[in-house]
């Protein structure tokens, strides 16, 4: 792992590629499941409307006009518009500042809004990895270290597994296409440790005959 650089000769990498080592992917988080799964947009605009809604409701009961009642909901409308544009907005941040990449020996996270850094993790550092599909194709990797790796949970969030914070599980979040994107990268390990990993069964074809596909190196719970 390392820190990241000011200047990338290619988007999302620290350096050059070594010869003989290709770029096979390139994504970043789709926004809307960032959105609502990690900032949980959603449940604060509701949070906020049923608030505004008991507002409304109880002006009125004391015998306010609908006018009336309307000004005094207003500071807590303004409110939650306020706070579900802050989330939207860190959201999207988060999704323009991070590349997620595999080339054919290592996966690489570019992250971080205010502080960007670079993981770099060679396929020797990884023990499994699973795909965990979360609607329309989007899906999470999460990928499991080998024992001598660690990270600090804060370091990686949002691109951890969730509540996995004893052992951090560094995660391609929300990934569009995700099952092929899995394939790709158990397809990168087969053949760059070909002693250690042996891809009988494709990623995608366990997607799309409905079971919960996992990458063959160890399959990972849900």
């Amino acid at each position: 792992m390392s820190g990241d650089l000011d200047f990338e000769p290619i988007r999302g990498l620290p350096a050059r590629l070594p010869p003989g080592e290709t770029l096979l992917w390139q994504g970043e988080p789709d926004l809307r499941a960032m959105a609502l799964r990690v900032f949980h947009v959603r449940k604060v605009a509701i949070y906020f409307g049923l608030l505004v809604a008991y507002r409304l409701a109880s002006a009125l009961h004391d015998g306010a006009s609908l006018f009336g009642a309307a000004k005094a909901a207003l500071p807590l409308t303004g409110l939650g518009v306020a706070a579900v544009l802050i989330l939207a907005g860190l959201a999207a941040l988060v999704c323009r500042t991070t590349v997620y990449s595999i080339t054919s020996r290592r996966v690489v996270m570019r992250i971080g809004v205010a502080l960007p850094i670079t993981f770099n993790l060679p396929f020797k550092t990884l023990a499994s990895a699973s795909l965990k599909l979360q609607g329309k194709g989007v899906g999470t990797i999460p990928l499991v270290l080998t024992d001598s790796n660690r990270l600090a949970y804060l370091v990686m969030w949002p691109h951890a597994r969730p509540w996995r914070t004893a052992r951090t599980e560094p995660a391609l979040r929300f990934v569009p296409d995700a099952a092929k994107v899995a394939q790709i990268l158990a397809e990168a390990v087969s053949a760059a440790l070909p002693e250690t990993v042996n891809v009988t069964n494709p990623v995608v074809s366990q997607a799309q005959a409905g079971k919960q596909p996992s990458w063959p190196m160890a399959p990972a719970a849900a």
